[in-house]
Formats: C-alpha cells, structure tokens, sequence
C-alpha cells in the first residue's frame, strides 16, 4: 500500500511537471530568441541615419567598424545596386524592405533582420543582417537544464512528503494487523493504541471492544465450566464413602485409589478453567514415566476383562514438550477408546519409542477398527460422546505434534500420538 500510493503521487508529479515544464521551457526559447532579434535590431538602427545621410565611401568605413566592433556582419543595399559591408545575394527580404517596409522573416541560415532606409537621393536603402541560430538560442539550454533539475527537485520533495503521508496510513493498520493476529493466538490482552485518520482509529476502537468481550465472555464459559465441574465433589464425596465401607481392604483401597485419581481430574479440569493462560500451555515431561503409570492403572481393568497388554516402553527418559496432565488425559483417551469400543478380551500394545525429534506414543489393538469416515469432534459413531480422539489430537497439536489414525496388521485400530522431544521452546528476550 505505501509503494502504490508513493508510485501514484510521483506519477502525478511527473504529469504535472511535464503539463507546467514543457510550456515554459517552450516560452524560454521564444523569449531568449525574441531578445537576440531585439538586440540585432538595435544594432542595426544605429546604422539608419549614417546609411540614410552619408557617402557611399563613408557608409562602407561605418559599416566596416561597425563589424569590428560588434562582431555582427551587416550588409547595406544602396538603391543603385551598390553593396557595402559584407557580401551577400538580395534575398525577397530585401526586395520587400527596398519598398519601404522593414521586417524580420526565419531564413535557413538563421532570422533575417532587413530595415528600410528612407532619404537618399537614388531611393531607399536596406539594411540587412542574419542572427545566427546559435545567438538565437543562447542560454536555452541552461534554462532547460535548471528548470528540469527544478522539476525533479519537487518531484523527489513530493514523494518524501507522500512517503510520510503513506507512513502515517500504514504504521496504524500495521498495528492493526499485528493485533488482530495477537488475538488469533490466544493473547487476549493484547489492545491496539488508536492512531492515523478518524476512520482507522474507530477500527482501532472497535478491535479492541472486541477483545474485551471475547475475554468477557470465554471468562463466563470458564466459570460455568468449573462450577459443572465443581458440583461432581458431591457425588465424588459419597462414592469415596462407600468404597471405604467395603469389607475387603483391597477392594477398598482399589476403588479409593480410583475416586483419588478422578477427583485429581476434576480438580485439574476446575483449575484449567479458571486460570488457563499461554503461559500455561507450555509445558514439559518425561512421557515414559506418564505412560507407564497411566498403562499400570489401566491394566488392572485390563485383568478384570481378560485383555492381555502389550507394553513396550523405551527406556527413560524422554521428555517431550507436553505437561504431564496434559499426556495423561491424551493416554487415558486413546486407552479408554480400547476399552470402549473392542469387546472384553481383545489384547492391545501400548508401545512408547523416540524417533529422531519426536516421540511417538502407539497404541493398537485387535479389535474391529476404526469406522470410515472423517473423526470430527462431539460425532461418534459408536455410542460415545465423540471426544477422545479429539482430546489426543489438541494434546498433540500442544506438544508440536499430530495424531495419525489407520489400520493395525490385524485389521485392529492403530493410533499413532507423536510429540515433539525436549524442553518447551522459549520466546527470546531482547536485552
């Protein structure tokens, strides 16, 4: 936008300068020959009364220090047919001047200056010279040169001038940008500072309105959000209750454990709610020592349900760049799917190994497989609320990953999480 309007200004300084240049240039050549014509003819009527008045002989000494003296050839028609001064043939100019009519006519060697002489005996006389083309354009050059180095002088002070002129338009809708794209990366505190024309800075206005409900309002889902999550400590409370009061004291401490584990869930989804932010987002862990717990308590299902577990973990540690919660929920999804949607008794691998820059979480089972189709979020075809998949894929998407999806050698689901390895990627900091 800066170069276009900084293209259109010099285009139309340049129109102009030519529109306002060309005329004028124009003009300096006809005056400064106008002015070359008016001084031969001075110079030539100064002659008028000697040539009027004087001897043929003392019209010829005249004329002949008047050459000396002027460096201007002159050449006096006496009406005998006598020339004196310097040779030259009678043009139609000095025809017409010998009847009594002095004027000035454009010839091939330059503008003839002829003036008739009235008073001697025989007839009139005419007095002739030639302004020469390099008199009659004396000092255009100059002119021209001064008046183009003018013109490109005021076009250079125009594009500066456009240049600010487009700086102060696009500095604020580079701003604008700039925040707008802040937003679309989760910095919702992000505001533009109004600046530039009356128009921008309503856009300006209006961006950050907009930022302030969008925080507004993913404030008021987040509360909801917590206190749904809040109220299942009731029924969590009574659950933990009744499994102290069993009888069997691995039972109870099973299925305490248990009511542990999902209490810590709702606590995280409470607290993730109501202080989520970027900085939160980042974060790092050893995934062998995550899938390792997560595959230990899911075995004990496992067992109850005749499926035999596959574990093949790579030796620690591995650290990817993906808090522990985070890889834990995305485990507990893919884990539970298995459960899910295979019948009691199919086995499944949980396989764990690094991979150049990545880590690579694998799990597959013997089961019927994946259904066709896309995975989209919130749509199941199996019964379940459709969100499993989609919490391994944003757990992926966190730690500079993907999920892949197809079809194990058995025909079975084959589920693949990869995460990028190492500590999370700091911003730098400018000293």
């Amino acid at each position: 936008m800066r170069g276009r309007l900084t293209l259109l200004v010099a285009a139309v300084g340049v129109l102009v300068m030519v529109a306002f240049l060309v005329p004028l240039a124009v003009l300096v050549r006809t005056v400064a020959a106008d002015r070359a014509t008016a001084r031969a003819t001075a110079d030539v009527q100064r002659l008028v009364a000697v040539v009027g008045t004087a001897a043929p002989e003392t019209v010829r000494l005249t004329v002949d220090q008047f050459a000396t003296d002027t460096g201007r050839e002159v050449t006096v028609f006496l009406a005998d047919g006598t020339v004196l001064g310097a040779r030259a043939a009678r043009t139609p100019a000095v025809v017409l001047a010998a009847r009594g009519q002095s004027l000035t006519v454009e010839s091939a060697a330059g503008r003839e200056v002829v003036v008739a002489v009235q008073g001697r005996p025989e007839g009139t006389g005419v007095i002739r010279t030639v302004v020469p083309p390099a008199e009659l354009s004396a000092g255009v050059t100059r002119a021209w040169l001064v008046l183009a180095l003018l013109g490109a002088l005021l076009v250079v002070v125009g594009l500066v001038v456009a240049d600010r002129l487009a700086g102060a338009l696009v500095r604020p809708i580079a701003a604008l940008s700039a925040v707008s794209h802040r937003l679309a990366n989760a910095e919702l505190d992000a505001r533009v500072e109004p600046a530039g024309p009356a128009e921008l800075r309503e856009v300006a206005g209006a961006l950050n309105h907009l930022a302030g409900r969008i925080q507004v309002l993913l404030r008021e889902e987040r509360e909801q959000v917590a206190d749904l999550s809040h109220r299942l400590r009731t029924p969590l409370t009574a659950l933990r209750l009744e499994a102290e009061s069993l009888r069997d004291p691995d039972d109870a401490a099973r299925l305490t454990a248990a009511v542990d584990g999902l209490e810590r869930a709702v606590t995280g989804v409470i607290r993730r709610a109501r202080w989520r932010s970027a900085a939160a987002a980042e974060g790092s862990c050893d995934a062998a020592v995550v899938v390792g717990e997560r595959v230990t308590f899911w075995s004990v299902l496992a067992e109850d349900t005749g499926r035999t577990v596959t574990l093949d973990l790579a030796p620690g540690p591995l650290p990817v760049r993906l808090g522990g919660d985070e890889l834990a929920a995305a485990v507990d999804a893919l884990l539970g799917n298995v459960f899910a949607h295979t019948p009691d008794g199919t086995p499944f691998t949980v396989r764990l190994a690094a991979e150049a820059d990545e880590v690579a979480l694998t799990v597959a089972d013997a089961g019927p497989g994946l259904p066709p189709g896309p995975v989209r979020r919130g749509v199941s075809r199996a019964g379940s609320t459709g969100l499993g998949l989609d919490i391994a894929e944003r757990a992926a998407g966190a730690g500079g990953g993907r999920l892949e999806l197809s079809t194990g050698a058995g025909g079975g689901a084959r589920v693949v999480l990869r995460l990028a390895a190492g500590p999370p990627a700091r911003p730098a900091v400018n000293a």
